[in-house]
């Protein structure tokens, strides 16, 4: 039986208000489902609430809203915390995506996240 798990774009206000909101919708009040991008992708895999057989949608709801909320600003703001705890070595490639990023150029943290749920949840994703 699939199981649905409802996301309330309303609820979205930044990246912070996604990672609980994601949470709750798979393991309830309080659930954890990921903090980063990384295990946001490992969490989508199955075992962490989803089913290991991948059987289960994803609903957007209002999701214009989080696209607006986790758009231009928040990536921005999400590039500046990265680059504050980035290895030097990724510094200079995480600088040029915050330029990028103020330029208006370039994905949006919305765009990161409904990528990683295309690509570890693939059909899974349905925006509404």
């Amino acid at each position: 039986m699939t199981r649905t798990y409802v996301i309330d774009g309303a609820e979205v206000t930044d990246l912070d208000a996604f990672w609980r909101v994601i949470g709750e919708a798979v393991n309830g009040p309080g659930g954890y489902f990921g903090r980063n991008l990384d295990a946001f992708a490992d969490c989508l895999s199955g075992g962490m609430g989803t089913p290991d057989d991948g059987d289960f949608v994803i609903e957007w709801h209002d999701h214009e809203r989080s696209r607006t909320a986790l758009g231009r600003d928040e990536t921005v703001r999400q590039l500046q915390l990265r680059l504050a705890r980035c290895h030097p070595a990724n510094r200079a490639s995480v600088l040029e995506q915050l330029e990028q990023a103020r330029n208006g150029i370039g994905t949006t943290v919305f765009d990161w996240l409904v990528e990683i749920m295309q690509e570890r949840a693939p059909g899974a994703l349905r925006l509404m």
